[in-house]
């Protein structure tokens, strides 16, 4: 059983996630005959197997928890890691722009944690597949172990090796590069990518996105768009609803082009 499983009552072997009063997240798979123990209390799974998604669950000491199914948001921002992690504003637009969805293949670039990567390998579905690249063996291994704690690592295939050495696949949907210099790597991409596919990337500065937007040109790409996306939230307080204190503004500058045969005239 796996967190995708869409049953109205949660089941043993489900993955779950016990959110406190406080927003305080807890994320267990559940296991008959298992505690589940925390400075709030204990609780028996046999006592959270069966319930209805959203039942309130109460500790040994008192303390009440919400049962909850973890959306992908929760899972992604609660992943464990080593480095940082692309939000999921920046997620959900990358996901958008570069098509990804039941049947299609996607090369990533700089696995990381894998939090974008568990991103991919849900929309892709059984159906398509998420290969990605990471040099270091120990993020790799992380990020494996992070795939297979939400049950979506038969979507994934793992390869250690360096993008400078190129790509092994052809005729990928789309690409995305996690790296502090896609613009070196360009050229492999290209070679990788189908003609009108997608290339995406996140840069955390305008003097790399101003070196990638030179290397799409000279390897044709075309369509290039240079975005970034704020979220801004604001405290749920009917009486006094207004912004929070404090706002993450900056996180990247994203990346897109079209993989084409030539370039269309300047206008």
């Amino acid at each position: 059983m796996t967190w995708k499983n869409y049953e109205p009552l949660s089941r043993d072997g489900d993955l779950v996630q016990l959110l406190g009063t406080r927003h305080k997240s807890h994320f267990l798979r559940l296991k008959s005959g298992a505690l589940f123990q925390t400075h709030r209390g204990e609780i028996l799974h046999d006592e959270m197997i069966g319930k209805p998604w959203g039942s309130r669950i109460t500790s040994h000491t008192g303390s009440p928890f919400f049962l909850m199914r973890p959306g992908l948001s929760d899972l992604i921002t609660e992943i464990k890691r080593n480095t940082q992690i692309i939000f999921p504003k920046d997620i959900g637009y990358i996901v958008m722009m570069l098509g990804v969805g039941p049947g299609v293949r996607v090369l990533e670039a700089g696995t990381g944690s894998g939090a974008l990567t568990t991103a991919f390998a849900f929309f892709v579905g059984e159906t398509g597949k998420v290969i990605t690249y990471e040099r270091r063996e120990q993020m790799q291994n992380l990020a494996r172990h992070n795939l297979e704690r939400v049950g979506l690592v038969d979507n994934v295939e793992f390869k250690l090796g360096d993008v400078a050495d190129g790509f092994a696949e052809r005729d990928q949907d789309a690409v995305f590069l996690d790296l502090p210099n896609p613009y070196d790597y360009i050229e492999q991409v290209k070679m990788a990518l189908k003609l009108g596919g997608v290339f995406g990337t996140i840069l955390p500065t305008t003097n790399q996105v101003s070196k990638l937007l030179l290397a799409l040109r000279a390897h044709d790409f075309a369509f290039v768009e240079v975005c970034e996306v704020l979220l801004r939230f604001y405290k749920p307080d009917w009486e006094r609803l207004r912004p929070t204190d404090r706002m993450v503004a900056h996180t990247g500058y994203l990346v897109f082009a079209r993989s084409v045969m030539e370039k269309p005239d300047e206008e």
